[in-house]
């Protein structure tokens, strides 16, 4: 029975590895399902016992993704601080491997036509990740929250538009400005005064 069930968890991290691989290269839409069981080397019929859909299989792969993803940079900051992460997420190795970065800016027009219940459980993570990244921020920004989010928010941004015109100048200065502006929201949010940031947000809940 332990033996049966260590088969079926390989079989399964096997089908979400193929899936991930090929939704961050080809697409979601343009991902089969035949194609993908044929690459993890099973046949069509081992799908469903792991997945009720394909649909199934996309969230699990973006969330399973979105935790490796910040697991991965929590060690970069660790190491580096979060200039270290900035300059690792906007640079050229990782606008040209779309395959092996960030599933978010790789999937992102894809995922908001995915159902409503997979846009929360992406809204879930998504503010879970921002929370993290807050926690790294100075204690001296007065909304590290918001500034986490407003940094997620450019990093994505400038990474799909680095791809969108890859093999231009273009593209290495959209990298560029990117890194500067992150850079300078952070230094800006340090020395804001507070009649410069506003009353705090109170009366905001949490969407999700």
């Amino acid at each position: 029975m332990r033996y049966e069930k260590g088969r079926k968890d390989a079989s399964r991290r096997r089908i979400m590895e193929v899936a991930t691989d090929r939704f961050r290269n080809d697409g979601i839409a343009a991902s089969g399902l035949a194609a993908i069981m044929s690459d993890a080397g099973l046949t069509n019929g081992a799908f469903y016992p792991h997945f009720p859909s394909k649909a199934d299989l996309v969230q699990a792969c973006v969330v399973t993704a979105l935790d490796e993803q910040w697991t991965q940079l929590r060690e970069i900051i660790a190491a580096g601080g979060p200039a270290a992460a900035i300059a690792i997420y906007l640079s050229p190795e990782h606008r040209d491997n779309p395959g092996k970065g960030c599933a978010l800016a790789a999937l992102l027009p894809e995922l908001a036509r995915q159902p409503a219940e997979a846009h929360n459980l992406y809204a879930e993570r998504l503010l879970a990740l921002v929370r993290e990244m807050a926690a790294t921020l100075s204690p001296e920004i007065k909304d590290r929250e918001g500034v986490a989010l407003s940094i997620q928010a450019i990093l994505i941004g400038a990474l799909q538009l680095s791809r969108a015109v890859s093999g231009t100048p273009l593209s290495d200065r959209i990298l560029t400005i990117g890194t500067d502006a992150v850079r300078t929201l952070i230094t800006h949010s340090v020395h804001m005064t507070p009649a410069e940031a506003g009353p705090p947000d109170n009366h905001k809940k949490d969407s999700v």
